[in-house]
């Protein structure tokens, strides 16, 4: 471990480390996903989804060693047992920070399918991570607001279709759908602006998870939702790589998919008061498992 060095050292090393393994399997991933495109038959389309998600694995190996050896991380994990690999997964999480992503992806590894994360589509254009998030399938989501829409009606449902499309690429093998049900990075600023009736968390949205969970509905198995914690605080990206994030704290559990999640959320004005009351009820309990991780009173 080189936690004896001083910040911005282990920045340049982390950095270089990452940026290093990234340039080195992006190449093959790139390749496979191509070929992918351009050969239609199934059997292959298959045998190529599995050497993506291989290459993927040993890119995400690579970066959790670099989390030990570089940044040092103490990882305080409940719940992991609860897990089994070759099921489908929705995974749920609140979002606190982009280390989020890493930490996902260090505990869950090999314990449940490879993680897609549905991406803000202007994602797409971070160098080399956006290739290689296009290569993976994750699905690049165009956002717009409500006025927007009144202007550009055409554009109403697009996600929806963009997410129906890739829970059909989805089906093909094993995956674990990761949702960060807040939309976004949580700050106090983005508390205080929502008015949001959680102490520690940001208003959850509904829509993504009912859809795919309605659009999957034979194949999802559980909901793994995921609690991450950090008793010294969320850390920008910057002081992740000087080693500044010190104890992370994760709960997680397996929460079963009955019937009553199963509906038309987006045309079914009952279903979806019935889906949102338990979003809300489901947020409720993490507000209270965090300030119990936290230390602190929800």
């Amino acid at each position: 471990m080189l936690s004896f060095l001083p910040g911005p050292v282990r920045a340049f090393i982390a950095f270089s480390l990452y940026f290093l393994n990234t340039l080195f399997w992006i190449g093959p991933l790139v390749v496979f996903s191509v070929l992918k495109l351009l050969i239609p038959f199934k059997f292959w389309q298959y045998v190529s989804r599995l050497v993506i998600d291989f290459i993927a694995t040993c890119w995400v190996d690579f970066n959790s060693f670099n989390l030990w050896l570089v940044q040092n991380i103490r990882i305080d994990a409940k719940g992991l047992d609860s897990l089994e690999n070759g099921k489908w997964y929705v995974v749920v999480s609140n979002h606190q920070s982009w280390v989020d992503i890493l930490i996902l992806q260090k505990l869950l590894l090999r314990r449940i399918p490879f993680l897609k994360f549905f991406l803000k589509q202007e994602l797409i254009w971070v160098p080399l991570m956006g290739l290689a998030w296009w290569a993976l399938d994750f699905p690049f989501m165009k956002r717009y607001s409500s006025s927007f829409l009144k202007k550009n009606p055409h554009l109403k449902g697009k996600d929806i279709e963009i997410t129906r499309k890739a829970c059909e690429k989805f089906k093909t093998i094993p995956v674990s759908i990761v949702n960060f049900m807040e939309g976004t990075r949580y700050t106090p600023v983005k508390h205080q602006r929502q008015q949001s009736p959680f102490t520690h968390l940001l208003k959850p949205k509904a829509g993504g998870i009912a859809f795919v969970l309605g659009s999957m509905r034979d194949m999802i198995t559980g909901i793994v939702n995921v609690t991450i914690a950090y008793p010294q605080g969320p850390k920008t990206f910057w002081q992740f790589l000087c080693g500044g994030v010190g104890d992370v704290k994760v709960n997680v559990e397996v929460l079963p998919v009955t019937d009553e999640m199963i509906g038309d959320y987006f045309e079914d004005d009952h279903f979806r008061e019935k889906f949102q009351n338990w979003v809300n009820n489901l947020w409720i309990s993490k507000d209270k498992k965090m300030a119990a991780m936290l230390g602190s009173e929800a």
